[in-house]
Protein backbone atom coordinates (compact mmCIF):
# COMPACT_ATOMS: atom_id res chain seq x y z
CA UNK A 1 0.00 0.00 0.00
CA UNK A 2 1.17 3.58 -0.82
CA UNK A 3 1.71 5.97 1.94
CA UNK A 4 1.28 9.98 1.51
CA UNK A 5 3.64 10.61 3.92
CA UNK A 6 6.97 8.85 5.32
CA UNK A 7 10.09 10.07 6.72
CA UNK A 8 12.73 10.37 4.29
CA UNK A 9 15.33 7.21 4.10
CA UNK A 10 18.33 9.77 4.43
CA UNK A 11 17.69 12.59 6.50
CA UNK A 12 14.48 11.36 8.53
CA UNK A 13 12.63 14.45 7.65
CA UNK A 14 9.03 14.33 6.75
CA UNK A 15 8.21 14.18 2.90
CA UNK A 16 5.20 15.02 0.87
CA UNK A 17 4.06 12.98 -2.28
CA UNK A 18 5.99 14.62 -5.35
CA UNK A 19 4.54 13.11 -8.51
CA UNK A 20 3.79 9.44 -10.59
CA UNK A 21 5.70 8.86 -13.47
CA UNK A 22 5.45 5.25 -15.45
CA UNK A 23 2.92 4.09 -13.06
CA UNK A 24 5.13 4.69 -10.34
CA UNK A 25 5.01 7.29 -7.01
CA UNK A 26 7.55 9.48 -5.95
CA UNK A 27 8.06 11.63 -2.79
CA UNK A 28 9.99 14.58 -1.79
CA UNK A 29 11.57 15.23 1.60
CA UNK A 30 10.77 18.57 3.13
CA UNK A 31 14.33 18.96 4.55
CA UNK A 32 17.10 17.85 2.32
CA UNK A 33 14.56 17.87 -0.40
CA UNK A 34 15.57 14.77 -1.93
CA UNK A 35 13.44 12.66 -4.08
CA UNK A 36 12.65 8.89 -3.53
CA UNK A 37 10.64 5.54 -4.47
CA UNK A 38 7.69 4.70 -2.48
CA UNK A 39 8.66 1.70 -0.77
CA UNK A 40 5.71 -0.24 -1.74
CA UNK A 41 7.18 -0.03 -4.90
CA UNK A 42 10.66 -0.90 -5.09
CA UNK A 43 11.27 -4.50 -7.34
CA UNK A 44 12.34 -7.66 -5.72
CA UNK A 45 15.58 -8.76 -4.93
CA UNK A 46 15.73 -11.30 -7.79
CA UNK A 47 14.00 -8.71 -10.29
CA UNK A 48 16.94 -6.23 -9.38
CA UNK A 49 19.43 -8.64 -10.48
CA UNK A 50 17.58 -9.41 -13.18
CA UNK A 51 17.40 -6.00 -14.16
CA UNK A 52 21.00 -5.24 -13.21
CA UNK A 53 22.30 -8.11 -15.68
CA UNK A 54 20.34 -5.86 -18.35
CA UNK A 55 22.94 -3.03 -18.44
CA UNK A 56 26.06 -3.14 -20.38
CA UNK A 57 28.46 -4.70 -18.32
CA UNK A 58 30.99 -5.08 -21.20
CA UNK A 59 34.13 -3.64 -19.16
CA UNK A 60 36.19 -3.20 -22.61
CA UNK A 61 33.34 -1.67 -24.06
CA UNK A 62 34.32 2.11 -24.60
CA UNK A 63 31.69 3.98 -24.63
CA UNK A 64 31.08 1.99 -21.35
CA UNK A 65 34.31 3.26 -20.30
CA UNK A 66 34.09 6.96 -21.50
CA UNK A 67 30.90 6.91 -19.18
CA UNK A 68 33.13 5.97 -15.58
CA UNK A 69 36.13 8.37 -16.81
CA UNK A 70 35.46 10.62 -14.39
CA UNK A 71 35.65 8.59 -11.56
CA UNK A 72 38.81 6.81 -12.66
CA UNK A 73 40.55 9.88 -13.15
CA UNK A 74 39.79 11.49 -10.14
CA UNK A 75 41.10 9.28 -8.40
CA UNK A 76 44.48 8.86 -10.10
CA UNK A 77 44.34 12.33 -9.61
CA UNK A 78 44.31 11.99 -5.23
CA UNK A 79 45.62 8.54 -4.79
CA UNK A 80 48.87 6.62 -5.82
CA UNK A 81 48.63 2.98 -6.63
CA UNK A 82 50.05 1.16 -3.78
CA UNK A 83 47.09 3.03 -2.18
CA UNK A 84 44.15 0.34 -0.90
CA UNK A 85 40.37 0.93 -3.01
CA UNK A 86 37.37 -0.31 -3.10
CA UNK A 87 34.76 -0.67 -5.42
CA UNK A 88 32.00 -0.45 -3.45
CA UNK A 89 28.53 -1.94 -5.73
CA UNK A 90 31.07 -2.97 -8.35
CA UNK A 91 27.81 -4.88 -10.46
CA UNK A 92 28.80 -7.33 -12.88
CA UNK A 93 31.40 -5.74 -15.22
CA UNK A 94 33.77 -3.43 -12.53
CA UNK A 95 34.71 -1.02 -14.69
CA UNK A 96 35.98 1.18 -12.32
CA UNK A 97 37.82 -1.42 -11.12
CA UNK A 98 39.08 -3.32 -14.51
CA UNK A 99 40.14 0.74 -15.62
CA UNK A 100 42.08 1.44 -12.73
CA UNK A 101 43.75 -1.87 -12.94
CA UNK A 102 45.66 -0.95 -15.98
CA UNK A 103 47.28 1.71 -13.72
CA UNK A 104 48.42 -0.26 -11.49
CA UNK A 105 45.92 -0.53 -8.98
CA UNK A 106 44.48 -3.37 -7.07
CA UNK A 107 40.72 -2.61 -5.80
CA UNK A 108 38.69 -4.91 -3.42
CA UNK A 109 35.09 -5.70 -5.40
CA UNK A 110 31.84 -5.63 -3.39
CA UNK A 111 28.13 -5.73 -4.06
CA UNK A 112 25.11 -7.74 -2.89
CA UNK A 113 24.44 -9.52 -6.16
CA UNK A 114 27.96 -10.24 -8.37
CA UNK A 115 30.82 -9.89 -5.55
CA UNK A 116 28.98 -10.38 -2.39
CA UNK A 117 32.37 -10.64 -0.40
CA UNK A 118 31.44 -9.75 3.58
CA UNK A 119 35.31 -9.80 4.91
CA UNK A 120 35.74 -6.76 2.36
CA UNK A 121 33.59 -4.69 4.51
CA UNK A 122 36.11 -5.55 7.72
CA UNK A 123 38.75 -3.32 6.71
CA UNK A 124 39.26 0.75 5.89
CA UNK A 125 40.43 1.97 3.05
CA UNK A 126 41.92 5.29 1.60
CA UNK A 127 39.55 5.55 -0.50
CA UNK A 128 35.86 4.18 -2.17
CA UNK A 129 34.24 4.26 -5.54
CA UNK A 130 30.90 3.65 -6.18
CA UNK A 131 29.63 4.61 -9.60
CA UNK A 132 26.30 4.52 -10.45
CA UNK A 133 25.38 2.66 -7.05
CA UNK A 134 24.22 5.59 -4.62
CA UNK A 135 20.94 6.27 -6.60
CA UNK A 136 20.36 2.36 -5.71
CA UNK A 137 20.12 2.71 -1.73
CA UNK A 138 16.85 1.73 -0.47
CA UNK A 139 18.01 3.18 3.12
CA UNK A 140 20.99 5.84 2.02
CA UNK A 141 21.42 7.05 5.74
CA UNK A 142 22.59 3.24 6.55
CA UNK A 143 24.92 3.08 3.60
CA UNK A 144 26.40 6.14 3.78
CA UNK A 145 26.93 5.57 7.66
CA UNK A 146 28.89 2.21 6.76
CA UNK A 147 31.00 3.59 3.73
CA UNK A 148 31.97 6.61 6.35
CA UNK A 149 32.89 3.61 8.84
CA UNK A 150 35.44 2.00 6.11
CA UNK A 151 37.30 4.92 4.97
CA UNK A 152 40.99 5.58 6.26
CA UNK A 153 41.96 9.32 7.96
CA UNK A 154 41.75 11.37 4.70
CA UNK A 155 40.16 9.75 2.77
CA UNK A 156 37.80 10.13 -0.13
CA UNK A 157 34.12 8.55 -1.14
CA UNK A 158 34.16 8.94 -4.79
CA UNK A 159 30.60 9.04 -6.07
CA UNK A 160 29.04 8.63 -9.36
CA UNK A 161 25.40 9.65 -9.92
CA UNK A 162 23.27 12.17 -11.29
CA UNK A 163 21.87 14.94 -8.82
CA UNK A 164 18.32 16.22 -8.69
CA UNK A 165 18.42 19.44 -10.56
CA UNK A 166 15.66 21.63 -9.15
CA UNK A 167 14.32 22.87 -12.48
CA UNK A 168 13.95 19.25 -13.49
CA UNK A 169 11.10 18.30 -15.42
CA UNK A 170 10.52 15.35 -13.77
CA UNK A 171 8.08 13.33 -15.98
CA UNK A 172 10.75 13.35 -19.02
CA UNK A 173 13.93 12.97 -16.56
CA UNK A 174 15.37 10.08 -17.84
CA UNK A 175 17.39 9.04 -15.15
CA UNK A 176 14.11 8.14 -12.87
CA UNK A 177 12.78 5.56 -15.86
CA UNK A 178 15.37 3.22 -14.41
CA UNK A 179 13.20 0.87 -12.28
CA UNK A 180 16.17 0.12 -9.90
CA UNK A 181 16.96 3.28 -9.83
CA UNK A 182 14.89 4.41 -6.00
CA UNK A 183 16.89 7.93 -4.38
CA UNK A 184 17.62 10.96 -6.27
CA UNK A 185 19.97 13.26 -4.36
CA UNK A 186 19.24 17.45 -4.08
CA UNK A 187 22.49 19.42 -3.14
CA UNK A 188 21.18 19.43 0.00
CA UNK A 189 21.53 15.99 0.74
CA UNK A 190 24.89 16.01 0.08
CA UNK A 191 25.73 18.85 2.89
CA UNK A 192 23.66 16.50 5.20
CA UNK A 193 25.98 13.98 4.42
CA UNK A 194 28.61 15.47 5.24
CA UNK A 195 27.49 16.99 8.52
CA UNK A 196 25.73 14.04 9.43
CA UNK A 197 28.78 11.80 8.83
CA UNK A 198 31.75 13.85 9.77
CA UNK A 199 33.00 14.66 5.98
CA UNK A 200 34.89 17.84 6.09
CA UNK A 201 34.02 18.43 2.49
CA UNK A 202 32.25 17.90 -0.88
CA UNK A 203 32.57 18.51 -4.33
CA UNK A 204 30.52 18.59 -6.96
CA UNK A 205 31.61 18.10 -10.68
CA UNK A 206 29.20 17.05 -13.01
CA UNK A 207 28.16 13.52 -12.00
CA UNK A 208 31.03 13.30 -9.79
CA UNK A 209 30.60 13.63 -6.32
CA UNK A 210 33.91 13.56 -3.67
CA UNK A 211 32.89 13.02 -0.09
CA UNK A 212 36.50 13.91 1.51
CA UNK A 213 37.44 13.42 5.01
Amino acid sequence: MLNPLMDCPLCSSTSNFYATARGRSYHRCTSCLSVFLDPAQRLSFNDEEIRYRKHNNNILDLRYQNFVSPIVEAVIEKYSQELTGLDYGAGPGPVVAYMLKQKGYNLTLFDPYFHNNPTALLTQYNFIVCSEVAEHFYNPYNEFAKLRSLLKPNGTLFCLTDIFPEEVDFQNWHYKNDETHVFFYHSKALDFIVTEFGFKSVKVNGRLVEFSL
